[in-house]
């Protein structure tokens, strides 16, 4: 395993747990700890967003590059990933399980149209 891979699994699992963990906190009314689940949370999404920096950095690339295309990209995938999780939330909190289940499908298929955009077509 080279020493990216190795650095990228490991910056990439704790901040995935910790994202998971604080949304997990923030999420469940039960545990009470809404703060603490944020903080956590964000916490998570810094080191996953230091991962990404890291990675680019050892693989000898600008950490962040600004163009029309990456910037098109990135707003697909929040975009996608926002109507997904509305449609979770019709769907889980808000009793509405048909239109739920229908954004949840457009917001799929919006992250899909990621796999040409990002790889493309042959």
């Amino acid at each position: 395993m080279k020493k990216k891979d190795f650095v990228t699994l490991i910056l990439s699992t704790i901040g995935g747990i910790l994202f998971a963990l604080g949304m997990c906190m923030a999420l469940l009314p039960e545990w009470g700890v809404l703060n603490q689940g944020i903080v956590i949370g964000a916490i998570g999404l810094v080191v996953l967003l230091a991962m990404l920096l890291v990675r680019r950095k050892m693989d000898g690339k600008p950490a962040i590059v600004f163009n029309a295309r990456a910037i098109g990209i990135t707003l697909l995938g929040v975009i996608g990933a926002i109507v997904l999780g509305v449609g979770m939330c019709m769907t889980m909190i808000w009793n509405m399980m048909v239109p739920g289940i229908i954004v949840g499908i457009v917001g799929i298929v919006l992250l899909l149209c990621l796999i040409p955009v990002v790889k493309g077509l042959e």
